[in-house]
């Protein structure tokens, strides 16, 4: 239970049953009895019971069967059995408890009533200590992303979430931090500005997510290395000693409450914009960043469609940082094309550090890190220009060294990374232009989903390579660009999905003729 946690009040007496283990992952408490028990103890499916065993404890979701266990034992599956430390044939005890008082909260969100602090401080409590089914979770995702929340509620949600979960306390200052609300593919910058960063001697403790809608992460891209799985009082000790970490948010209990609704969010595919908000000051405040710069990306295949959206979440990221004590500028970057030329974990990996190498294979990549990079160095009182600073920093080798320092503090089994190093998908196929003339624009969303139905993010190694971006000329027959992946049947169907999406749209230089009065001319 968390420092906030309280005991939800018994529904019935308790009961000793013997655990039947059951190998079954799931994102709740989940435990499943024979119906006959349940109806003695007068419970019913998706009831709520309070599970103990000596000191530890946990509240857990009821299944019934008729078959699966038998009387006088209960299903536990891996997700509980871990949290008690109990396997087959050990006695747990059994409490029914009442329903989440959080169902009635989330009522009211689904009628866009406007919930007070002690609603969302009851709400995030419930969330954290796993109380909620995944029905009733994906219900509050959906309120939120059909009406957002207000800036208060927000703040509130966000201070919430930090009380929720564990705090990182650094004994350095001032701290720094970097987030990108995300939307376009090949956004690999993370593993180039942190590294910036730490090598101006700025300390900057990056913790980042999992992949949602996207192809990849940027904790799944820097796994394909390195461990980004580091507990808390690892990241300050990195940080304090190297200056910077790039650590999955998930892998320590700083707002947990986050990592269950992004849970919730990852089979719509949906990223609501108040909770976009919230997850992200949310593990800024926890790690205690007093400097943070958020990229923005925008254009009509992104997240952030449009630059009327993109100033309100600048104003809505620097309207509640001020309230909740971090200073936040923001940076609305170009989104009309995937960043740089590869797309998916391992390859983005590959191409960041061929860009750390001095031998990038795109400059939009380069230009957007060090942009970037140049802002919060300004940021933090550099009086110079921080762009050219951040370039030189990356051009004599200082932020090479500086990321396989953080790697190495992290833990990875290669010393001395290069980008050879990384491996890709052993499948590939070529995507060809049916046509000449010049790339017009490149559809991200569909880039995307070519790359998932690749396999990634959970095939690490699979994505895509582009050969062609926005204004090169191509012919017929050119390659616009490589699928890779580890799975042969899926990189065939990233191929279908490439040819039914059609993401490259390719023009001549004439757009239209405009025919004008048909004139016919006799020999005579």
């Amino acid at each position: 239970m968390t420092k906030n946690d309280k005991e939800p009040d018994a529904a019935g007496t308790p009961s000793d049953f013997m655990v039947r283990e059951i190998d079954l992952e799931t994102g709740e408490y989940t435990l499943i009895m024979n119906r006959s028990d349940a109806v003695m103890l007068g419970l019913r499916s998706l009831d709520r019971v309070k599970v103990s065993s000596g000191e530890a404890n946990l509240i857990a979701i009821v299944e019934l069967t008729d078959s699966v266990v038998k009387g006088n034992e209960v299903g536990m599956l891996n997700k509980g059995r871990k949290t008690l430390g109990v396997s087959d044939g050990d006695q747990i005890r059994l409490v029914p408890v009442t329903k989440p008082r959080s169902i009635e909260i989330i009522k009211k969100r689904l009628d866009n009533i406007v919930l007070t602090t002690e609603e969302i401080n009851i709400l995030t409590e419930e969330i954290t200590n796993h109380r909620l089914s995944d029905v009733e979770l994906s219900a509050f995702v959906t309120s939120t992303y059909m009406h957002p929340l207000t800036n208060k509620e927000i703040k509130d949600l966000t201070l919430a979430m930090v009380d929720n979960g564990e705090i990182i306390d650094l004994d350095v200052e001032p701290i720094f931090d970097f987030h990108s609300v995300g939307g376009v593919p090949g956004n690999k910058v993370t593993l180039l500005v942190v590294p910036i960063v730490a090598a101006a001697g700025l300390y900057i403790p990056k913790t980042c997510s999992r992949a949602i809608s996207s192809a990849g992460g940027t904790a799944d891209i820097l796994e394909t290395v390195a461990n980004v799985t580091i507990p808390g009082w690892r990241i300050k000790e990195i940080t304090e000693s190297v200056g910077g970490t790039i650590a999955w948010g998930g892998g320590v209990n700083i707002a947990p409450a986050d990592d269950i609704i992004i849970r919730a969010e990852y089979p719509l595919s949906i990223d609501p914009y108040s909770q976009v908000i919230a997850s992200v000051l949310a593990k800024k405040k926890a790690v205690g960043a007093d400097h943070v710069l958020m990229d923005i990306p925008t254009g009509p295949h992104t997240k952030v469609k449009s630059l009327d959206l993109a100033r309100r979440y600048a104003r809505d990221f620097m309207d509640i940082g001020e309230q909740i004590g971090i200073h936040i500028q923001c940076a609305i970057t170009f989104g009309g094309q995937p960043v740089g030329r590869n797309i998916g974990p391992a390859l983005e990996c590959k191409e960041a550090l061929q860009i750390l190498e001095g031998a990038p294979p795109s400059s939009s990549a380069v230009e957007k890190a060090t942009s970037l990079a140049g802002i919060l160095l300004e940021m933090s009182g550099y009086s110079g220009d921080g762009k050219e600073r951040a370039d030189e920093l990356l051009n004599d080798g200082s932020a090479l060294r500086k990321f396989r320092e953080i790697i190495e503090a992290q833990g990875t089994e290669i010393r001395d990374i290069t980008s050879e190093d990384v491996p890709v998908g052993k499948y590939s196929a070529e995507v060809l232009s049916n046509q000449r003339g010049y790339v017009s624009s490149i559809n991200n969303k569909s880039m995307v989903r070519i790359a998932r139905a690749a396999g990634c993010p959970h095939d690490k190694l699979g994505g895509i390579v582009l050969e062609r971006k926005n204004g090169h000329q191509v012919d017929r027959g050119d390659v616009l660009f490589r699928i890779f992946s580890s799975n042969e049947q899926k990189l065939k169907m990233a191929v279908t999905t490439a040819q039914k999406l059609s993401p490259f749209q390719i023009e001549g230089m004439v757009l239209e003729i405009v025919p004008g009065e048909k004139v016919i001319h006799t020999v005579q």
